[in-house]
This record gives structure tokens, sequence and C-alpha cells, in this order.
């Protein structure tokens, strides 16, 4: 864990209540997604730009 950075993010309830459903009974955790998503946005082009003009989650005042 020396090479790890603990941080603290707020998620959409809802949002990850279905991500819980969705990996029970796979080893996929939320700190898995989160290095493979930041990966993948730093290394792929085309992922960056789905997740930067994915509009399927309402902007809150935190920007969601």
């Amino acid at each position: 864990m020396k090479n790890t950075k603990l941080t603290s993010v707020k998620i959409l309830e809802g949002l990850y209540n279905r991500f819980k459903l969705a990996t029970v009974n796979t080893k996929m955790t939320l700190q898995k997604l989160t290095n493979r998503s930041m990966d993948m946005y730093l290394d792929e082009e085309d992922f960056r730009e789905q997740v930067e003009t994915n509009r399927h989650l309402i902007e809150s005042g935190s920007n969601f």
C-alpha cells in the first residue's frame, strides 16, 4: 500500500447501490473500478471522450 493515495469522494447513492448489486458475486470492487477507469481515461482517447460526453447523470452542485 505504499504506492497508494487515500482520498475521499462522494458517490451518488443510487448509482453505488446499483454497482454493489451488479458486482455482488464478482471480484470487482470500487477501488478496482476506480483505478482501471483512471488508467483507461489517461491512456485511451475514446474512453476519455465517452466519459467527458456522458449525459446520463444529472448535474448537481458538485457536477457529478
